[in-house]
């Protein structure tokens, strides 16, 4: 077992099946040593953080679902990085997007759901540059969604 796999043990995560994109895309390009992957949903299949921070999702729900999206993060890395994620070099930036209300301007917070668990399971390579952005809608009604760059061994 990888450290990085032992970590995800240790915090109680498994990693899902990378989910197949869901238009005219693909999960994650690689260029050299550095991936981008695509947008990841806060989708974990129970449905649950779906609609608008702030108006329908708390804001504890919301950082829940950054979190989700991160899980969801992880699982394409490791394919990426050809199914080990001790590959994954570092975590260059997220780029997040959250279906804010309009009186909804905690996004940073929400934010930290993911990022937090970059350095929880990847320690400083976890660490990253982000942008945090309040949008209108987020496909198929999704709460948060989070793209990722990382440089890989």
């Amino acid at each position: 077992m990888s450290k990085t796999e032992a970590r995800l043990a240790e915090l109680g995560i498994t990693l899902p099946v990378p989910t197949a994109p869901v238009a005219n895309y693909v999960p994650f390009v690689r260029s050299g040593n550095t991936v981008h992957i695509s947008g990841q949903l806060s989708n974990d299949g129970s449905g649950r953080f779906k609609g608008t921070v702030g108006v329908d999702v708390s804001p504890e729900e919301a950082t829940e679902a950054a979190r989700v999206c991160g899980i969801n993060l992880l699982a394409q890395m490791k394919a990426a990085a050809g199914g080990d994620l001790d590959n994954v070099v570092r975590v260059v930036k997220l780029g997040a997007f959250v279906q804010a209300g309009p009186d909804f301007y905690a996004i940073p917070q929400v934010v930290n759901g993911c990022s937090d668990l970059m350095v929880e399971v990847l320690g400083d390579a976890g660490r990253h540059a982000r942008s945090a952005v309040g949008i209108y809608k987020i496909p198929l009604g999704f709460a948060v969604e989070i793209d990722a760059v990382i440089e890989v061994a």
